[in-house]
């Protein structure tokens, strides 16, 4: 029984202190630590002042800052009823201005209702910041990493997120032991701050060793050629990056996957002596997979055997995870070429590590086949819509076509006209009806262009251009939409003086034949140096008519009227040469036929040109000479390496490798005695065969050693451009070729071959190719090989 009393009168005491506790804590009260706020005592507000209705509300403590900016963010107001919950969210919003440390809501009973006070305590304004410690480092730098700065208020997330950002940049220095922390001295009314950063550097560690562990398909250096991460060397400062490290696991892990490795796991260690820093990287790499069955389900529109066409896993190849994407993503294009837009492509995999094979299925839902209800184009502020719908192949009442589209995106953009063209679905009230939509954004192609350049052929040039490849002689206010080419061109250089005006029109009287003319006139004075041995000067013209057959094939006619002049030989040069004195006027008639199925012409990754021409002057066409020519040319682009990673395949870049093969003839008929020298073939140089002398591959005369030219010409290049950067290229490139004086003796021998290096680089002042030659063959008139530069600048503002 006594126990019973002790234990009632113990429960008692505890009941009363309890009581006491609460009614001391009633008042309602909320503060914000340095870490950040404290909402919890809101539920213990003065439940007497919940739905009191307020009648004044007065905000304290905010000196400095705008009452406006504090009842802004309030939602508590005079007239309405109280509410805990509304103040919890005022203080949550007054704490994100991140203006105070402390934030107290004050109640009192005030004129039959409460008054509520705001009583606000404003961090303190950051006065002064050192950096202590600091013996290795530039302060500025350090400063420049760091976000709190004096007069701000005092913000301790904003000095922990500095602090790490210094032991980031420390440890990309090599200080991977550095200590960073911050004090804060505050002065006696807490108005003010300074902030002291106290920096332990350390010493400058280097990493000595990385060893790998478990790496048995693959020579170590193999492995350690992918890693960012290096060890000290003579041209390697050895400094551990933690962030480098951690995406040097991600691209082993990645290249063995990429191998069939579907199970890899690798872990790192990184040891810290007083000196060095010792990286130990463990590889399990489980077992390298290979494809073993591949199965089909749902395709009845493509066949299965297609549709393995079209992959890259087959049976016995190393298996990865980013080529079975890739080839679920080829299935699916073959139904969207086919109209199949809402077809989806699934896969599973079934691993088997005791033989190291993965069966995989590939399940189709083929949905159903979709229709082009309206075509509508967007975008184009200058172009009209006849000139986009013109290229587009695809129309409305079709069946979808996949190819037809991407064939419709390279013909826009082989226009020359837009920067961007892209195309949009929208639903219709048919679901199997889609309405297409045609995105093109303009890109400029008006150019007033004046500036000079330099050529290893014309050497040092200036010029004045006007020109507008989207001309509209009917358009009187802007002159511009219609698709029409126009150019005025007059060049003014050191050997030689030239005038162009050229137009275009691409589909004459609203119908698909293309029609031109060209009017000219050049003077080139004579210049060994770069393979004139004479003055030339031409003045003539041409009418152009072209038509397309089908999607690549575009066949041309072009008639020429042209007065040569050929004068100031040498004295002492061959009768060759002297021969050609005078003045002749040539009219010939041309045919051409070319097949491109490039791409994009302007920049080629894929894709191949065919093609050739005839041209025959005088005999019919009257003129003072009597000569046919025919030219044949072979262009292929192939991607290489794709650089770089985009959403959509057609915004991808690629490395190109590109062969180009041009081989021709040209003899002369009826009463002519010989081809013109000026209508013959030459090569060597910045556009032929690289690392010769201009013009020098061929015929020379025997005296002054100036190109005669000839009959037969054979010119092959291999070139690899890759991309470095958005404006620069590099280039590797092999030619080959050789010009013969008779047209008989076409491919009997005397090649000439170069290889060498180039750069291609796009500026404000036009797009400049220079290009270092080495000759493989000894060049007439010359004892040593010795390489050339190849410099030229296409155009200037």
């Amino acid at each position: 029984m006594k126990k019973l009393q002790k234990a009632l009168r113990f429960l008692g005491i505890c009941l009363f202190f309890g009581g006491f506790i609460c009614l001391i804590f009633s008042s309602y009260s909320i503060a914000e630590d340095k870490g950040g706020e404290d909402l919890s005592s809101t539920e213990e507000a003065d439940l007497d002042a919940v739905e009191k209705k307020i009648t004044v509300l007065d905000i304290e403590g905010n000196e400095g800052i705008s009452s406006s900016v504090i009842l802004s963010k309030i939602k508590t107001r005079v007239g309405q009823p109280y509410s805990v919950n509304i103040a919890r969210d005022d203080i949550k919003r007054l704490y994100e201005l991140g203006y105070f440390s402390d934030i107290k809501i004050i109640l009192e009973d005030y004129q039959d209702g409460i008054k509520v006070v705001f009583s606000l305590k404003k961090k303190p304004i950051v006065a002064t910041i050192a950096f202590k410690g600091v013996k290795s480092m530039n302060r500025e730098k350090i400063r420049k990493v760091t976000n709190t700065q004096a007069g701000q208020y005092l913000d301790y997330v904003k000095l922990n997120q500095d602090v790490k950002e210094i032991q980031t940049l420390y440890e990309k220095r090599g200080f991977s032991n550095a200590a960073v922390e911050y004090k804060v001295n505050l002065d006696s009314q807490q108005e003010k701050a300074d902030i002291d950063f106290i920096i332990e550097e350390g010493k400058r560690v280097k990493i000595k060793r990385i060893t790998l562990f478990g790496v048995n398909s693959f020579k170590d250096k193999r492995i350690l050629k992918l890693m960012k991460t290096k060890k000290k060397g003579w041209f390697r400062a050895g400094l551990l990056k933690e962030d480098d490290l951690e995406e040097d696991l991600e691209r082993i892990l990645s290249f063995y996957r990429a191998n069939g490795f579907a199970d890899v796991k690798a872990e790192k260690e990184v040891e810290r002596t007083r000196n060095y820093i010792y990286i130990t990287i463990t590889v399990e790499e489980g077992k390298q997979y290979h494809v073993g069955s591949l199965a089909l389900e749902g395709n009845n529109i493509i066949a299965s055997s297609d549709i393995h066409d079209k992959l890259l896993l087959v049976g016995g190849e190393i298996y990865t995870e980013d080529k079975l994407r890739d080839d679920a993503a080829a299935i699916q294009t073959l139904y969207f070429e086919k109209g199949y837009i809402f077809a989806r492509v699934d896969f599973s995999t079934s691993l088997n590590p005791d033989e190291g094979l993965v069966d995989i299925t590939y399940s189709v839902i083929e949905n159903e086949v979709a229709y082009v209800r309206r075509v509508n184009v967007r975008g184009n502020i200058k172009t009209k819509d006849k000139v986009i719908r013109r290229e587009l192949r695809i129309n409305p009442g079709e069946q979808f076509d996949g190819k037809k589209l991407k064939r419709s995106r390279e013909r826009l953009y082989n226009l020359g006209f837009f920067e961007e063209v892209g195309f949009d679905m929208l639903d219709t009230d048919n679901p199997n009806t889609k309405d297409l939509v045609v995105e093109v954004k303009e890109a400029k192609t008006g150019e007033f262009s004046f500036g000079g350049g330099y050529s290893s052929v014309d050497q040092f040039i200036g010029f004045f251009e006007i020109a507008q490849r989207n001309f509209d002689f009917k358009n009187f206010k802007t002159f511009t939409g219609a698709g029409q080419d126009l150019r005025l061109k007059a060049q003014l250089g050191s050997i030689s003086n030239s005038f162009e005006l050229s137009f275009t029109e691409p589909w004459i009287f609203d119908y698909p034949l293309s029609f031109g003319f060209d009017a000219y006139r050049t003077d080139r004075e004579r210049e060994s140096d770069v393979g004139y041995g004479f003055d030339e000067d031409r003045s003539g013209g041409d009418i152009r008519l072209a038509k397309e057959f089908g999607e690549f094939i575009k066949s041309g006619l072009t008639y020429r009227i042209e007065n040569v002049k050929i004068s100031n030989i040498p004295s002492d040069a061959t009768s060759d040469l002297k021969n050609e004195e005078g003045e002749n006027l040539i009219s010939s008639l041309g045919f051409s036929l070319v097949r491109d199925d490039r791409d994009n012409i302007f920049s080629p990754t894929r894709g191949t040109v065919l093609g050739g021409s005839i041209e025959v002057a005088g005999g019919p066409f009257g003129g003072d000479k009597d000569f046919y020519r025919v030219i044949g040319r072979g262009v292929y682009d192939m991607p290489v390496f794709k650089i770089g990673k985009t959403k959509r395949a057609e915004e991808a870049k690629y490395s190109v490798l590109e062969f180009r093969l041009r081989t021709g003839i040209v003899d002369e008929f009826d009463d002519s005695e010989s081809v013109p020298i000026y209508e013959r073939f030459y090569l060597g140089g910045s556009n032929s065969v690289r690392g010769y002398n201009e013009r020098k591959i061929g015929p020379l005369d025997s005296v002054t050693e100036d190109p005669l030219g000839g009959e037969a010409m054979v010119l092959a290049n291999i070139e690899y451009v890759h991309p470095i950067v958005d404006f620069i290229k590099g280039a590797v490139f092999y030619d080959v070729g050789n010009v013969w004086a008779d047209s008989k003796d076409l491919g009997n021998g005397g090649f000439k071959a170069g290889i060498g290096l180039g750069v291609r680089i796009k500026t404000p002042i036009g797009p400049i190719k220079l290009d270092y030659g080495f000759p493989l063959n000894e060049e007439p008139g010359e004892d040593t090989k010795t390489g050339k530069f190849h410099f030229s600048v296409s155009r200037g503002f």
